[in-house]
């Protein structure tokens, strides 16, 4: 119950689960598509069902309203189906990105304690990571579980639930301020902390995005999920959810722009959530151009700032169908939206780059000084913002609280400022961190795993532009006296300590690095010295470390 319904001394209030979108729909248009997934066809009825079945399992397996859920795996229609099931048992689902580092994966389990995982075949190490934190948790596989896992599929647990009596299919009751979901995020320090997100807040989530995003989506319509289910790709299906509007799963393991267009062809898909690079890649792929596309009418994309040129490109090969939205996980991508019709708003003179938009409905957003003043029209400063789509907090950690709070408005951590009309740019991150692939990449544990090796004494790993990921990783680093050890050597190292998508793609060695007068490293001057030395995006030395990865997928 909410503070403010506890300080009156009120009877606590109901909110609606977010499985009752599922409901709600299945009730209204039973035999309706709801799920395309290859030669996978669901009806809206039949994932209802499937939901009460696994339900079911989860509840028999000791889940009980207000445990936790830890959801890992690649897009996959049981990814969905175990979401819903989450929410209908009444627990708080947990997504991770399946890409992540098993040591990363022990410490989310750390803080979320979850019940029960569901994982996938590709993930299986996962579930030991999490067990490893947790002790023998109940566990399912999405598909098929390992041959010599005693572990459940989800199929198996639905099929063994699935025509029992559906009585007792209903919704777990839940009350304003019960959370939902655990969204992970990480603060400047890369520690990762869980955004918590409740029924109600998300319920506000999906009302803004139909408003806002794509307002004509109905039952009609075809969704693409391309980027994973696990972050904002998961968001934006539950909008689709309550319009009726179908989702359609490619079913490569990683992002194949023949197939997407494809599917856009076939299935009349309408509507895609995307990041900048995803986007980029499916425009410039020759099947852009030999599928139609008619169908479309919204690409959504955000996570990253996207370049004039890419969006201009964009448009000739898909038409004005761009939205943007600006928002960062505590904000549920719910700060600001630049319109189909908006993306030819010229910037202020003396800006170089365009407008995230305006704020959303009910939202505000100030741009604030140091202190907490706000700034007046095109003054920089840090972007703040309130509303239903701010969260009500980190899990169990009441010190980041504090950091992301200031008078009520929650900083964002982004600087930026705001046009006379009130639309907003942003011009820089006060953070280090930076976003590759669509991926958010904190240097600090990267720098630090750097200076366990014995080769080197001093490293900075920041983000620099490139052409096709945004931004990637590069390690600026020193070597200790009398040692020696090239990029190769150290890139196969890394590779053994954390995901493969948070290598930096290049490691150049320099003899020292610059400092500020209190002995810090000066990040600002090492982007300038690299820059000044001619630094552009190339290939890493040859190695056999996977490169940048997948951009969807395992």
């Amino acid at each position: 119950m909410s503070g403010a319904v506890r300080s009156r001394g009120l009877a606590p209030r109901r909110a609606v689960n977010l499985a009752t979108l599922l409901s709600q729909t299945s009730q209204r248009m039973p035999n309706l598509d709801a799920l395309i997934h290859g030669a996978c066809r669901w009806t809206w009825a039949e994932l209802d069902s499937r939901v009460t079945a696994l339900s079911h399992g989860l509840s028999q397996h000791g889940v009980r309203p207000g445990d936790c859920v830890l959801l890992d795996g690649p897009n996959h229609p049981e990814f969905i189906q175990s979401l819903f099931a989450i929410w209908r048992t009444g627990a708080v689902v947990a997504p991770v990105n399946s890409r992540l580092h098993t040591s990363e994966i022990a410490e989310i389990a750390r803080i979320c304690q979850p019940a029960a995982v569901i994982a996938h075949a590709a993930t299986r190490d996962h579930v030991g990571a999490v067990r490893s934190s947790r002790g023998h948790i109940p566990a399912f596989y999405m598909g098929d579980a390992p041959t010599d896992s005693p572990d459940a599929a989800v199929s198996d647990a639905t099929a063994a639930q699935l025509g029992r009596s559906s009585a007792a299919a209903g919704n777990a009751p839940v009350f304003l301020g019960d959370p939902a979901w655990y969204f992970f995020t990480s603060g400047t320090s890369g520690a990762p902390k869980a955004a918590v997100l409740t029924h109600d807040h998300l319920g506000y989530i999906v009302t803004n995005h139909i408003a806002d995003l794509m307002p004509t989506t109905d039952h009609t319509h075809r969704s693409l999920a391309v980027a994973p289910l696990s972050h904002g790709a998961g968001v934006h299906l539950l909008p689709q959810v309550a319009r009726g509007a179908a989702t359609v799963i490619p079913t490569s393991a990683s992002l194949d722009p023949a197939e997407v267009w494809a599917l856009v062809e076939r299935e009349q898909v309408t509507n895609m959530f995307t990041v900048p690079t995803i986007l980029t890649r499916l425009v410039d792929h020759p099947s852009a151009r030999s599928h139609r596309n008619a169908s479309l009418e919204y690409v959504i994309y955000a996570g990253a700032p996207m370049a004039k040129g890419d969006q201009e490109r964009a448009r000739s090969v898909i038409g004005d169908v761009l939205v943007q939205y600006y928002g960062l996980a505590e904000v549920t991508g719910n700060i600001t939206v630049l319109p189909r019709d908006e993306h030819d708003r010229p910037p202020p003179a003396d800006l170089e780059f365009g407008s995230c938009g305006y704020p959303r409905v009910g939202m505000d957003v100030s741009i604030q000084d140091d202190e907490g003043n706000e700034l007046p029209p095109f003054e920089n400063g840090e972007i703040c913002v309130c509303g239903p789509g701010v969260f009500v907090g980190y899990l169990n950690n009441p010190q980041a609280d504090a950091a992301a709070f200031r008078d009520g408005w929650f900083r964002t951590g982004d600087i930026g400022l705001l046009d006379s009309e009130g639309y907003l740019y942003i011009t820089g991150r006060a953070s280090d961190m930076y976003i590759s692939g669509g991926s958010n990449i904190h240097p600090r544990p990267i720098e630090e795993k750097l200076l366990t090796h014995p080769a080197i004494r001093e490293a900075v790993v920041l983000g620099m532009p490139d052409p096709t990921w945004g931004e990637v990783g590069v390690a600026v680093c020193v070597a200790q006296e009398g040692q020696a050890v090239d990029e190769r050597a150290l890139r196969e190292w890394l590779a053994t300590r954390m995901a493969r998508y948070q290598i930096p793609r290049q490691v150049v060695f320099w003899e020292s690095l610059p400092k500020t007068g209190y002995g810090k490293v000066a990040r600002r001057e090492v982007r300038a010295e690299l820059q000044a030395r001619g630094w552009e995006p190339s290939q890493p030395s040859a190695t056999s470390v996977p490169e940048q990865g997948p951009l969807l997928g395992h």
